[in-house]
């Protein structure tokens, strides 16, 4: 349980630095501006994609969050890691800049995978306790 539950905080809190440093950077980046606009994208997605990766981070990082609300923020992550490797490929971007969110995307893979198995070890005793007591 306790390896389940590191690998779990430590790809969670990974995750969780990258999207508030890329939140960050989309407010406070002039370069990040004109990445959006070379991407075709309109410049308040690149707002509007802050504020939701923040909100995502805040979702992951509470645990008294229900996990159902929780996979909805990986589904969000998850969305917007496939989106910005489509954009970036079809702008004909280096590849460099291409595998980034696909770091990303494995990155909340394994998270995604040890919540549950976090989860499911939780239940488990929670269950083996209630049958003891």
């Amino acid at each position: 349980m306790k390896k389940n539950n590191t690998i779990y905080w430590a790809s969670t809190g990974l995750l969780s630095a990258m999207m508030l440093f890329s939140a960050y950077s989309y407010i406070s980046n002039p370069q990040m501006a004109a990445g959006f606009k070379h991407l075709g994208f309109a410049d308040y997605f690149r707002t509007e994609l802050a504020i939701a990766k923040i909100a995502g981070v805040l979702v992951l990082l509470i645990p008294q969050i229900p996990v159902r609300v929780k996979e909805w923020a990986y589904a969000g992550f998850g969305i917007t890691f496939i989106s910005a490797t489509i954009a970036h490929l079809s702008m004909g971007d280096p590849a460099a800049v291409a595998i980034m969110p696909v770091i990303f995307m494995a990155v909340l893979i394994v998270s995604n995978i040890y919540l549950h198995k976090k989860n499911k070890l939780v239940a488990v005793n929670t269950k083996v306790k209630t049958a003891l007591a």
